[in-house]
Parts: C-alpha cells; sequence; structure tokens
C-alpha cells in the first residue's frame, strides 16, 4: 500500500501497473482506505467502495489476459455529484435530489470510463453548484486540508479537497463562475475550465446554460492535460458541443514556444488583492518572465460591465431552471442559495437582455486583447481561503464577489482559464496563478502552465491533515 499512496500522477500509476509492481485492486483499496481516513473532510457524498473494487479486479484480470487497455486504464478518478454516473445517485448536493439515479452516465464520464477510469467516490459541492463556499448544509461542508478551518472553495470543492489529500489521480468539476479553478487555487491543485464548447455537458445537471462548462482537476499540469484531451470531443447529446478541433497536448507540452506575450491588467484583476497573494503571484510573473515570456501591460475594454451581467444572466438562468422547485419546495433549498434563486426570479427580461449586449461588449474587448498577447496572467482568485463562515477575505472584498471576480470573466467570455499552485501564504495557504487565452487555446495555456510548473513543482508540498481544530459537522451519507 505504501508503493500506491506514494503515486503523485497518473503517469506515476500507469508505469507502475504496466510493470505489474502493483495492481489495479492495490490502487484503488489503498485510496479508500484514504476516502476514509479523511472522511471528516466531507470531500464525498457518495463513495463507491464496491463498484470501484470490482472494476479493479476486472482491469487486473484484462491486464493479465494481455486484452487492449485504455489510457485510464485501472486509474481511480473522483467526479462533481453534478455528473451522472450510472447506478450511483446524483444529488447535485441538494436534499431535493438525494436519492435521484439515472441509468445513464454523462458523455464526459463515460468517455473516461472508456478509458479505463475507475469512478472512486462523487464528490461534495456547494448546493446545486451555486455558490463559492462549499458549505452545503445538506452534505456537510467540504473542508480545506491546508486548514480544515477554513472553506475549499466551490461549487467544485470536495474534488479539489480529494485531490489536495491525495485521493484519486483526477477529478470532474464545472465551472460557471469559477467553480473549477477557486477550489483549484485555495486547495493548491490544478484546474483547467475549457473554452465553452470543447467538453460535453451531457448528463450533467445545469445551473446557467450559456456560462457552464466542464473541466478537468488533478494535481498535475501534465494529468490535467491527459484528462482534457480525453473528455474533449463533439458529442450530438449536447447541442451547444463544438466541432473545433481538439489539439492533442499530453505529450507535447514541452519545450514552451518562444516569443510568447504574457499580458497583465493592472486595473482589474490586480485590485485590491490581499497583500500576501499578491505577493507570491507577482513573483510567479517573474518567473514566467525568466523562461522567456515578455511581460506586457494591457487594458480590457468594457471589463467594468462585465460583473452585473454575469450576474443577472446567471441567476436568471438558474431560476428558470429551478423555477418549480424555488416555488414549490423552498423549505428544501439551503438559504443562501434559495435567496439567490428567488432574486432570480425578478430580474426582468428586458434586464437579461440588456445583460446580453454587455457581454457581447466584453467579449469583444477580450477579443481585442487577445490580438495583442497571448496569454493573460492574474491571481486565481483575490485572497487565500478565508475561515468557514467568515464574510470578508483578506483584502476586505465580500467572499463571494472577491472569490469570483478573477474567474468570472471568462466564463462571460467562454475562453479557457486555468487556475496552477504558484506558492503559500506565511501562514501555510495555497495561492493560485490564473492564466487565460484566447478561445481554443488551451494547448498553449498548458504549455506555459506545465513551463512554470516544472520551475515550480510545488505539487511535491503536501498539507500536514490535521483535525484537531474542526467541530462536529454533518457526515454525508455514503452508498
Amino acid at each position: 500500500m505504501a508503493q500506491a499512496l506514494s503515486l503523485d500522477s497518473i503517469g506515476q500509476a500507469r508505469s507502475r501497473l504496466e510493470l505489474c509492481e502493483i495492481s489495479a485492486e492495490e490502487l484503488v483499496e489503498s485510496h479508500l482506505e484514504r476516502c476514509e481516513k479523511y472522511s471528516w473532510l466531507n470531500a464525498f457524498i457518495t463513495l463507491c467502495s464496491q463498484t470501484a473494487l470490482r472494476q479493479a479486479r476486472l482491469a487486473d484480470r484484462r491486464s493479465k489476459k494481455g486484452g487492449a487497455i485504455g489510457r485510464l486504464h485501472g486509474i481511480p478518478l473522483t467526479v462533481k455529484d453534478v455528473i451522472a454516473t450510472a447506478g450511483h445517485r446524483t444529488t447535485s448536493g441538494t436534499k431535493i435530489d438525494a436519492e435521484y439515479m439515472t441509468d445513464n452516465n454523462a458523455t464526459v464520464w463515460q468517455r473516461l470510463q472508456d478509458e479505463g477510469a475507475i469512478l472512486l467516490a462523487k464528490t461534495n459541492l456547494h448546493e446545486l453548484a451555486f455558490g463559492v463556499t462549499n458549505v452545503n448544509p445538506h452534505f456537510g461542508t467540504a473542508r480545506n486540508p491546508w486548514d480544515p478551518a477554513r472553506i475549499s472553495g466551490g461549487s467544485s470543492g470536495g474534488s479539489a479537497v480529494a485531490l489536495a489529500a491525495r485521493i484519486g489521480f483526477g477529478s470532474v468539476g464545472t465551472d460557471t463562475g469559477g467553480s473549477i479553478r477557486i477550489p483549484a487555487s485555495l486547495c493548491g491543485v490544478v484546474g483547467l475550465k475549457p473554452t465553452y464548447g470543447r467538453v460535453s455537458r451531457a448528463g450533467v445537471t445545469p445551473l446557467s446554460w450559456s456560462l457552464d462548462h466542464v473541466g478537468p482537476m488533478a494535481r498535475t499540469v501534465q494529468d490535467v492535460a491527459v484528462l482534457y484531451e480525453i473528455m474533449s470531443g463533439h458529442d450530438v447529446q449536447d447541442p451547444q458541443s463544438s466541432r473545433h478541433k481538439v489539439e492533442k497536448v499530453s505529450d507535447r507540452l514541452e519545450p514552451l514556444p518562444s516569443g510568447l506575450r504574457l499580458g497583465v491588467e493592472r486595473g482589474y484583476f490586480f485590485d485590491n488583492v490581499a497583500s500576501e497573494s499578491l505577493e507570491v503571484v507577482e513573483g510567479a510573473l517573474k518567473q514566467l518572465e525568466a523562461l522567456g515570456l515578455e511581460l506586457v501591460e494591457v487594458d480590457l475594454p468594457g471589463i467594468e460591465l462585465h460583473a452585473t451581467a454575469r450576474n443577472t444572466i446567471a441567476y436568471a438562468e438558474a431560476s428558470t431552471f429551478y423555477e418549480s422547485r424555488i416555488r414549490g419546495q423552498p423549505q428544501d433549498i439551503g438559504e443562501d442559495v434559495r435567496e439567490l434563486l428567488r432574486l432570480g426570479l425578478s430580474i426582468f427580461a428586458s434586464d437579461y437582455l440588456r445583460a446580453l449586449e454587455a457581454r457581447r461588449v466584453v467579449v469583444e474587448g477580450f477579443l481585442e486583447t487577445f490580438r495583442k498577447i497571448d496569454v493573460l496572467a492574474s491571481p486565481a482568485t483575490m485572497s487565500a481561503a478565508p475561515l468557514i463562515g467568515e464574510e470578508k477575505l483578506a483584502n476586505g472584498e465580500d467572499c463571494r464577489s472577491g472569490l469570483i471576480r478573477a474567474a468570472g470573466p471568462f466564463n462571460m467570455t467562454g475562453f479557457p482559464a486555468i487556475s496552477v499552485p504558484c506558492g503559500f501564504t506565511r501562514s501555510g495557504l495555497p495561492v493560485g496563478l490564473q492564466l487565460a487565452a484566447g478561445p481554443w487555446k488551451e494547448a498553449l495555456l498548458l504549455k506555459v502552465a506545465y513551463a512554470y510548473e516544472c520551475f515550480h513543482p510545488w505539487y511535491n508540498r503536501q498539507p500536514k491533515i490535521d483535525k484537531a481544530s474542526v467541530l462536529n459537522d454533518i457526515v454525508p451519507r455514503r452508498r
């Protein structure tokens, strides 16, 4: 088991499996043991122990027979509990769907499973994926492994918690306003929000259909690249799925292209960043410069329209999808999400249409900027993780708006963005660097992120997970 637990990446695990130094069953068992050991972190809503072990044994038998195996053969992964998985409930983090089951897999999970991935668990999330803290009144708060008294970020918080705690080699998250990148930043892992339409959303519970994205999370950029390639591509079941060609990148992350221009916008993305986070991110920019990127100061025309327009679109679309629930079962929805859905019901059609027009202006402004640069760099969040229950970040900004501020524009534009660990505060909390690019430029983002990660492999640093300061919380039910 010690060998299995010492493995950090998909590549390392695949190598050991292929050399028969460990079996898929041993690998899965070691991760299930870790699930139990750190169950109090509330990373999971459903632990899929029996099916995971059964699939691992099947994988081992297939290996012995010498049959064709996929790129994720025997690799345990987790998925956010808005992703449909046949035979396991998909709760969307809400009491109302606590027993919802389907016989079908979401396209994204089917693609991973077809490559041999094993479902370890369904991860905890902010209720209905509509929040940034992952304080869930129904399934418990997903706690940050670097300091369990702090939030993990949301809404894909359980996925980030699992990865930081060395459980599973990757996860599938969703991102409507930063829900992959925020928890990735706060928990010190890597999270990619691809271009809108790049990854199918078929079988994924929607929140805001024009802002929702599905993407990979892992401990390393290389693993995110592998998962991204498998997850991506056109899907007839998703009307918004793009036919744009997916560039193969996982085995082509080196060398870094020369002459890249790294944009920095100081007026919006660097305004009022918590001092320690700013110090860490500025250090990362200098390191990227040392790698050969040219730093270019840029403006973003129309960025001031972004926040109000994004909220209007997100609230209106979410309330439309969940209208029957907010009107008929409001008592079964947590207070914070209930109030956001009620707010959405009060939005006029004219306000929604004006928000869509503002979105067009924002997109045009970003396109103009990306004609001058290749990649845009910023903090992934304006602060490291706040304490559970705190309403303000270290920079004094409201928790919700401060955590969404840097991430949200790339849901509005639909452009790809990635959060990669870039250091720690003096108290040992992770800080994320966000890199973004124009549409369909995921390969470029991954190359830049990988070059930085090789320069500073922060994934080697692991949290010393301490339960001492944690109060009793709701323990999730498992099936």
